[in-house]
């Protein structure tokens, strides 16, 4: 094999788009920003609106650019579009686009009129997270709306605690939400598509539905918070991306011997050593610790010493029989997980998979 693969099960990914279609009867929006969470953009694009999804999901424009070059036809909304973007191009793309500020409403009409089209755009709502979409300028957008070359398709805010089942802040949101929208009927504006569900809300806050759930995270087979709401795998999702490498060599050492940068990881008897050709230049986390490491047929060997820019080391124990050139993997079945490394590097599974580099190939399997 190669020295790393990221392989990326298409069929788990068909089965969590499946799994959430279940559970709502809004049309599934399939979130592929960032990579499609270090997945792979565009297979995963084209393998989710096969699997179901109505509309796609992205960040950046350059993301929704890409997707219609790759000959994809379905609803596209982009979402982070800053001051001096090429709205033009995305309205002759067919590409929607959100609307959080005033700021963004008038340089979409500016770009439409000038095209002499009606840019399609949502309206993006600030319920209580207080990042993104209106809050202090919402009736003045309405007002501006109003007047614009525009297409109001849809509107919509996001989650700051839906993965919190506890938490009345959800409820909060929601209510805020369908006051927002309230307002903007009695203003003659009526959208067709209201959205407010990510994957935590997809999976536990049935009324917040709307017409669309936006599938992140949960289509990717992890759950948006384990220690809230359990484990993938208990939510009836099955993980996408498994990570696999070899082993580049292996040595044997002394007891009290001194692994990597600082010395950090020392023996604590006679040891085989397997050092691994990935590193954090390839996204694994520097400070990954002990707790995981990688799995050789079936037998776990742990982290040993500080991750090193392209290489780290695992203890292979003192009756080690691995050799040079064997395949290992670090997260996928039969091995340590994705949260087992999330919980080892003190993060989220969200940048586990997001952080694995370019120049590890991605192979749908």
């Amino acid at each position: 094999m190669l020295r790393a693969e990221a392989h990326i099960n298409l069929h788990a990914l068909r089965h969590n788009v499946a799994a959430i279609a279940l559970r709502t009867n809004s049309e599934i929006l399939a979130v592929v920003k960032a990579n499609a969470y270090g997945h792979g953009l565009v297979p995963v694009a084209k393998t989710a609106v096969e699997a179901g999804a109505h509309w796609l999901g992205v960040a950046l424009l350059e993301e929704a650019v890409a997707l219609r070059a790759a000959g994809i036809t379905a609803p596209i909304i982009a979402w982070l579009t800053p001051p001096g973007s090429d709205f033009a191009q995305a309205i002759e793309l067919g590409i929607d686009l959100s609307v959080p500020s005033l700021d963004i409403l008038r340089e979409i009409n500016s770009a439409a009129s000038g095209l002499k089209q009606s840019a399609r755009i949502h309206l993006e709502i600030d319920t209580g997270m207080h990042r993104g979409g209106a809050l202090d300028e919402w009736s003045e957008l309405i007002a501006e709306v109003k007047c614009a070359s525009v297409q109001v398709i849809g509107a919509w805010s996001h989650f700051a605690r839906a993965d919190e089942p506890e938490s009345a802040y959800t409820d909060l949101q929601i209510k805020n939400f369908e006051a927002r929208i309230s307002e903007l009927k009695g203003a003659g504006i009526s959208p067709e598509f209201l959205h407010l569900a990510n994957s935590a809300g997809a999976l536990i806050h049935s009324g917040s539905h709307k017409d669309i759930v936006r599938l992140g995270i949960a289509m990717y087979g992890l759950s948006p918070d384990v220690l809230h709401m359990g484990s993938g795998e208990s939510l009836g999702l099955k993980p996408v991306m498994s990570l696999h490498s070899i082993l580049h060599s292996v040595k044997k050492v002394p007891a009290g011997a001194p692994v990597g940068y600082g010395g950090r990881g020392v023996t604590s008897s006679e040891t085989y050593l397997g050092i691994i050709p990935l590193g954090y230049s390839d996204g694994i986390p520097r400070n990954a610790t002990s707790a995981v490491g990688v799995t050789i047929n079936g037998e776990k060997f742990p982290i040993i010493g500080r991750v090193s820019m392209d290489q780290f080391v695992v203890d292979l124990g003192p009756k080690s029989k691995a050799k040079a050139g064997e395949k290992v993997t670090l997260f996928g079945e039969g091995s340590y997980s994705i949260d087992d490394w999330a919980a080892a590097c003190g993060t989220i599974n969200y940048e586990i998979v997001t952080r694995i580099a370019a120049r590890v190939p991605r192979i749908s399997v």
